[in-house]
């Protein structure tokens, strides 16, 4: 199976290293490269400090920027023949609000979501690097955002089983999940290259793909 990726997108757990990941290969491959605006959204301070207060208004801000964000970035002829990496995904307002969201809140943000996702581009090929939760605190940790410092380790663990549930329901992208343990592609260029070689390898089919390193 061979195909061709012009639009790729590298996702994982807060304090993976895929904003480092995607700017790596933005950089090696002279790709144009999307990277998530959080910083300035103003709900995610206050949410960290008082999640069921915040969840549902910070969610809304997330999807409506990550929706405005890609439309604008992904709308044009050069997609096609060239290159373009992300660090996130639209579908990523799906996967947190699973895990932040229930009852009426959910419902209706699930129907906004659903709407608005048919008219989003869908990757070529979802790179999802995996973590343990006490490797992301120690990322999380020294890279020394004050609002993350409230992040714990069940919180973590709430996100990561929303990425699982949310691979396992769809057919339609291709998903390539690499277990990445100890691996340091950011100091190590061995690490790098093993790992770039993975995802540039093509043959990885719809659904869930997953390779230990």
């Amino acid at each position: 199976m061979s195909y061709q990726i012009n639009y790729l997108v590298i996702e994982g757990n807060i304090g993976t290293g895929k904003t480092t990941l995607a700017k790596m290969i933005g950089k090696r491959h002279n790709a144009r490269v999307i990277l998530e605006q959080f910083s300035e959204n103003p709900f995610l301070p206050d949410f960290y400090r008082n999640p069921e207060r915040y969840a549902f208004p910070l969610e809304l801000s997330f999807l409506a920027g990550r929706f405005n964000q890609l439309k604008n970035e992904l709308t044009g002829n050069d997609l096609f023949g060239s290159l373009t990496v992300a660090d996130y995904s639209f579908q990523k307002s799906f996967i947190f609000s699973a895990a932040t969201l229930s009852g009426h809140e959910y419902r209706l943000f699930r129907q906004l979501f659903d709407i608005m996702e048919a008219s989003v581009q869908k990757p070529d090929l979802y790179v999802y690097i995996h973590r343990e939760p006490e490797k992301l605190l120690e990322n999380i940790y020294s890279r020394g955002r004050p609002y993350e410092k409230a992040i714990t380790k069940e919180y973590l663990n709430s996100i990561r089983s929303s990425y699982f549930e949310f691979m396992k329901q769809r057919n339609d992208i291709r998903f390539l999940v690499l277990e990445a343990g100890e691996i340091d592609f950011v100091s190590s260029s061995k690490d790098y290259k093993s790992l770039e070689e993975l995802i540039f390898a093509g043959n990885y089919h719809y659904g869930i793909n997953r390779v230990v390193m």
